[in-house]
């Protein structure tokens, strides 16, 4: 077990919901688990009592399994009641790929944050600037030269549709601090960026619980990533300046993350994440003593063998930690007559 781990609680071991099934974690909130075609092979999705009916909170990918999965779950559990919200905490196709067809299926309306269903529309119809293909001439600046990762790169044009078919035409808006009566509970909408344009996690202060989405993993560090549709953007301060706001919590707070296990401890997890990213500022800092592009960075950053969807991520990170340090000054950005953009110490 990683030791920052063994400083957070697991209220449920490693007991862990099977395909199909619901595990209750706390009152009125149900767990389950839908498989990832990717290295993190997962996501935990919630269904909430709500009245005569239930909320769905994220979707699941758009895939075969994904929706039998679901008919399991409904012909099991709903009692007869009604699917009548399904709630996507962000845009990313973990969250939303079967948000259309959950909505179609139950007929019920979509909730989420303006900039992330935006997002997310622009992604699904593969927009110039979001498609897969943006990234090439993106990464390219920031030092990816190899012929062979270009190509593969290149190919990546339909990743998001592929997992995100559709998207429903219409959703009902969450912003920051509004409050949703969810069965017997009202929850409080916490946005949060850098690791997508406008997160919702909710937060439920009777109970206590915070469905955190992606902001607060207990076992890795949510991706803060620099991406070509807005390549001068600075998401590692707005993620570490999102997370702080969660030590405002109840500090017996149970955690519901997308990914990983519920667990307590809040404040600790917050303080870990500061820590993580201030011990990678100081790795990058310390590599820029000579001009450094992003893909310079990236095997100080993450020194293991890596795939292309691990590569993608690891090169946005890399640049968005270099981002953090030459808004705050420490580092200059120099762009060569190859059109290749580095970064070196003041």
């Amino acid at each position: 077990m990683n030791p920052q781990e063994t400083e957070l609680n697991y209220p449920f071991g490693d007991t862990l919901p099977e395909p199909g099934e619901l595990q209750c974690v706390c009152d009125g909130v149900y767990w389950l688990r839908m498989k990832l075609p990717f290295t993190l092979n997962h996501i935990n999705l919630w269904l909430l009592e709500d009245g005569d009916g239930w909320t769905i909170i994220d979707c699941g990918i758009s895939n075969e399994e994904t929706r039998r999965l679901w008919e399991t779950i409904f012909s099991r559990y709903l009692e007869g009641k009604p699917v009548t919200r399904v709630i996507a905490t962000h845009c990313h196709p973990d969250h939303i790929g079967l948000s259309d067809w959950l909505c179609q299926r139950w007929n019920a309306p979509l909730w989420m944050s303006a900039a992330e269903y935006g997002f997310g529309r622009m992604m699904q119809a593969g927009l110039s600037g979001v498609e897969g293909a943006a990234a090439v001439p993106h990464f390219q600046r920031h030092g990816v030269t190899d012929p062979n990762l270009i190509t593969q790169l290149s190919k990546r044009k339909n990743y998001f549709p592929s997992l995100v078919p559709s998207m429903p035409s219409a959703f009902a808006r969450l912003q920051e601090n509004q409050f949703i009566q969810i069965g017997a509970h009202r929850w409080r909408v916490m946005t949060s960026f850098g690791h997508s344009p406008e997160h919702v996690s909710l937060y439920c202060d009777e109970i206590p619980c915070l469905i955190a989405g992606d902001m607060l993993l207990p076992r890795i560090s949510t991706n803060v990533s620099v991406w070509p549709i807005e390549p001068l953007s600075n998401p590692v301060q707005q993620f570490l300046d999102s997370i702080k706001r969660f030590f405002e919590l109840d500090s017996s707070t149970l955690v519901l993350p997308s990914h990983g296990k519920p667990f307590r401890g809040a404040h600790t997890r917050v303080q870990q994440l500061i820590d993580h990213h201030a011990a990678r500022l100081v790795e990058v800092e310390q590599a820029c003593a000579t001009p450094q592009s992003a893909n310079d960075i990236v095997p100080v950053m993450f020194p293991r063998e890596l795939d292309m969807h691990q590569l993608t991520f690891a090169l946005g990170e890399a640049l968005a930690h270099l981002h953090l340090l030459w808004y705050s000054g420490k580092l200059t950005r120099q762009e060569d007559e190859d059109g290749i953009i580095r970064f070196v110490n003041c």
